[in-house]
């Protein structure tokens, strides 16, 4: 398997991978039946350590309320429903009817189908329609770069006192501090990062995890 991370070998991720939780049958028929359907595509669903990191985050956090902001394939949903406390409740938020149906189908294999509400909608949307007041415990950012900062000033107003938002891909390879590189998913990133950095409502900070990881709070 390529490395999870631009920043390690490898020969490192391996070792990462060996020292970490093992995918479950479950998880593990989700990463192959991911790798068949879309292809490379397959780069876009969260890797092994990240998904066990975001497990750890859960597990510690105990949300009653949480959101995912891109679904893909349901990998990180899975983990993330399956560490919630009784009673706790996954909102997922993606568009493709045709990539959730792998995740609907794994998460039934799961057995924690019942945990997730999936809305096939844009994310903005989504987010909008949810209760003005704080009661989003744990948010998961994974979905289209350009809309991160629309995603982030829906969600922090709902975000409970004492709860997370967790960002992906911010480092973007590394193309964030190349100045040379000025895509769209790029330039949105960078826009992020420092909105996020210079917003005093909330202490963040960003994470060599896969591709970077935000953990934000309130400040």
């Amino acid at each position: 398997m390529a490395s999870e991370s631009f920043l390690i070998s490898e020969e490192l991720q391996r070792y990462l991978e060996a020292h970490a939780p093992l995918p479950d049958r479950v998880q593990r028929s989700l990463i192959t039946t991911t790798g068949e359907a879309v292809g490379d595509l397959s780069m876009m669903q969260v890797g092994v350590t990240q998904g066990a990191f975001l497990e750890m985050l859960v597990a510690l956090l105990a949300p009653r309320f949480a959101v995912e902001v891109g679904t893909f394939t349901g990998y990180s949903a899975l983990g993330i429903a399956r560490n919630l406390p009784e009673g706790g409740r996954l909102l997922c938020c993606d568009v493709s009817e045709e990539w959730t149906a792998i995740a609907r189908d794994h998460w039934e294999q799961a057995g924690i189908a019942d945990r997730i509400e999936l809305r096939l909608a844009p994310a903005v949307e989504t987010l909008q329609s949810l209760p003005a007041e704080p009661h989003v415990d744990f948010a998961f950012i994974d979905a289209h770069k350009p809309e991160y900062i629309e995603y982030y000033e829906e969600l922090l107003p709902r975000l409970t006192p004492g709860g997370l938002i967790t960002v992906d891909n911010v480092l973007w390879s590394g193309n964030v501090i190349d100045t040379e590189v000025r895509d769209e998913n790029t330039m949105a990133l960078r826009r992020f990062n420092d909105h996020v950095t210079a917003d005093e409502r909330t202490v963040s900070m960003i994470l060599p995890v896969g591709d970077g990881v935000t953990l934000i709070r309130h400040a």
